[in-house]
Parts: structure tokens; sequence; C-alpha cells
């Protein structure tokens, strides 16, 4: 991957086909014959060719798109990309017929996590991190969601958050951070959860806070993880610290997490294969987003689908994402999420493509700075080598990346 040295102050991109996700203008917001007028790193008109104005006609640089389709650069808007380890023992495991649920209890899952990334220092999760990182952005990725919460303790928390800060210096990406101490209870709090919350959810997060470390506070809720009153406590911490929830719910069980998320107006609730319809209308009153994870529906083998239909009949909003794991989905590739999200959850072409660019900033809360081709926002741009928009999600191992533009910054494949 090659970059500029330096930034262009001005740029033009023309004869392109234009997916600009805007709502306004119909599915995709398609413009057939387009071009985007960048200054500063930021888009100043995107639109019709033969409507630019003359003052942007000219620029430090113009190209030619040749034809090729752009669209807002893609958003994972759920991911565990700052991690040690792995656990192919675990999927082995699962091929020999054990549930995710008997291998938490037996001290595997998210709690094996812990071990291996307490081991690593901050330069070492950074450096484990970044060949996860660099697949993402090869497939036109310019915003990536880092959690927290394989550490179990507040050192190690704070440990993961930095490194995954030090990853937007290192690469031209925008990295959102999300502190999930409230993932899992480590050994010594076996039983504890009110103790967990009290000794190192609580001041864990009002330290990464106070580093600046933490964009959003999510949690797991669930029967092998926290109740929805512990999660109720700890949103309260977030709320006093005014950072926005999230929050991992209904992916085993229906316990009401997603109704919860959204009394407290969370940015999102992801996974959702148990949600019902009380909680979708709840997020849709709301304007929760639902993030769907075919990743971990497909490694996990799992039958239960998410309800597409209870969440259109809702008018929830859907985004979808990696979930990029080292356990339950060691994926990293959102083009390949895509394809998954179309043929097994049944999301259609707009859902698809809307639910990695537009609808993933909402679920992030950046949506008036990336997600949509338009003016006023970043210049976060992919140009693809297809004759089609259904071709970034109809092929199977195939990257037509052609071009990412990263804040008005051309960032060759």
């Amino acid at each position: 991957m090659n970059r500029n040295a330096e930034m262009d102050d001005s740029s033009l991109w023309r004869n392109a086909r234009l997916a600009t996700l805007r709502e306004d203008l119909g599915p995709l917001g398609i413009i057939e014959k387009g071009a985007v007028a960048v200054r500063g790193g930021r888009i100043v008109y995107a639109g019709a060719e033969d409507d630019l104005p003359s003052d942007l006609s000219s620029a430090d640089q113009v190209i030619d798109c040749e034809g090729r389709w752009m669209t807002p650069a893609l958003i994972d808007c759920h991911t565990h990309l700052v991690h040690g380890g792995n656990r192919a023992r675990e999927f082995q495991l699962r091929l020999e017929g054990a549930t995710y649920e008997e291998i938490a209890r037996a001290g595997g899952g998210i709690v094996s996590t812990v071990k291996a990334t307490n081991a690593l220092s901050v330069e070492e999760l950074v450096a484990a991190a970044l060949p996860r990182l660099d697949a993402l952005l090869l497939e036109g990725v310019s915003t990536v969601e880092v959690k927290s919460g394989y550490g179990l303790n507040i050192d190690a928390e704070l440990k993961m958050l930095r490194a995954a800060r030090q990853l937007e210096r290192l690469r031209p990406v925008r990295i959102v951070t999300s502190y999930l101490a409230a993932h899992a209870t480590p050994p010594e709090y076996k039983g504890r959860n009110a103790d967990y919350i009290d000794d190192v959810v609580l001041p864990g997060l009002s330290q990464a806070h106070a580093e600046g470390l933490v964009d959003a506070v999510d949690g797991f809720c669930e029967g092998i993880a926290f109740s929805p009153a512990e999660m109720a406590r700890v949103f309260d911490g977030a709320r006093a610290l005014g950072l926005p929830v999230k929050l991992h719910a209904e992916q085993l069980s229906n316990l009401g997490g997603a109704k919860l998320a959204a009394s407290y107006g969370a940015l999102s609730a992801d996974h959702l294969e148990y949600l019902d319809a009380d909680g979708a209308a709840a997020m849709a009153k709301a304007g929760t987003v639902a993030v769907l994870l075919p990743g971990a529906f497909y490694t996990l083998r799992e039958t239960q689908l998410p309800p597409v239909e209870t969440l259109r009949t809702a008018g929830t909003r859907i985004a979808v994402a990696t979930d990029c794991n080292p356990g339950t989905s060691p994926l990293t590739s959102l083009l390949l999420t895509m394809n998954m999200s179309a043929t097994r959850v049944r999301l259609t072409l707009e859902e698809c493509l809307a639910g990695v660019t537009r609808e993933a900033a909402r679920a992030l809360g950046i949506l008036q700075e990336t997600g949509t081709l338009e003016a006023g926002k970043s210049a976060d741009l992919a140009l693809w080598n297809i004759e089609a928009p259904a071709e970034l999600i109809y092929r199977i191992g195939l990257n037509p990346l052609s071009e990412r533009v990263f804040k008005g910054e051309r960032i060759a494949r």
C-alpha cells in the first residue's frame, strides 16, 4: 500500500459512476456520470458532472475515473481487532460438537484470550493488530471501530485502548474506540459480577475517559456475561461521563438487552439473533442501529437467524460488520461480510452497502463526518473495478478495489 507524501489541496474525480448512499436520491443514491470535488480533505461537491460549478472544474489534481464506480469508503463498525493469540483450538472443539457456552464455562472463550492479551505490551498488541487492520484497509475501509474487553483488569483494558489509538497514527484510518470491560467476568470474580463492576469496570472507565481513550461504552448482555440490571449500572456510569453506549445483545437468548440499550439512546445493539418485535420497535424509536454480525453466525454454525423482517417492519436501521475477533469471528474481510449478509441473512443489495457505509457510520455516531458522498463530509472514498454495485456483494474472494481515498489522500491498493 502506497501513500502520497503530501495531500493535495484540491482534487477532482470526474467521469465516475457514483453510489452516494444519499437517501434523498433513491436506492444507493446513484449518479451515473458524476464528479467529486475535494478541498482540504473534505468533499465540496458530489453530484452530476454536468452540474459541477465552474470554480471547481479545475483542481491541483484531476483524476479520470474512466467510468468506474465510486462509493463512500467502507466502515467496519464492530471489531475486536486488538488482542493477543488465537483460538484455533476452540474452533476445532466446536467442529467436534462443543457449544460456545460449554467452551466459555470450561474456561475457554473470552477468558482464554485474556491471558494471551495480558501477556503482550502495547507495542506488541499493535504489531499483532496491524496485519488484521491492513487486510481491512486493502478492501476500501476507512473507519474501524475497535473494542477493549480482553484485559478484564484496569491496566490491561487501558493497554488495549492505547494500542487502538496507536493504530490511527500508523495507518491512514479513522479508529473509533469502545470500552468493553463488561465483556466477561475474570476467574477471580466468578459469581461476583457486581464486585467486578465496582472494582474494575467503572473505575477503569473513569481512567479511560480521563486519558481520552474511549469514544463509547459497550457490554455483553447475556446469561454467560452480564444481566440487564448489571449493564444498566455500567450505562449509568457512561451517562455520567457524557459517553454514548452500545451493547452486545440477544445473541444467544432474549434477555431484553436491546430494549435496555434503546432506553439509554444507544448508538447500536449488536448480534440480535433472538431479538423480538418489542425490542426492534424500541430500537427504531430510539434511533438505535441494529448491527448484524454474520461472521459470528457463520463461525458458530448458528441456526437462529437475526429477525430481519421484524427489523424492517419496525423501521430499525441495519448495519453489518465483521465482528473480527479470535474466537467467534476470525474475519478480516468486509466484502465477504456483505456476501454473508446477503446469502445467509438475506439482506438486500442496498441494505448490504448501506450497512457498511451510511448505517455503519450512524452506528458509530459519526454520520455527520463520513458514510455518504456529499458536500461537507470527509473525503473518504472507494473506487472500484466493477460493472455494477452488486459485484461488491456477489463475488467471493475477489477484491475489485482500484483506489482508496482517506481524508482526500489517495492511497493505491
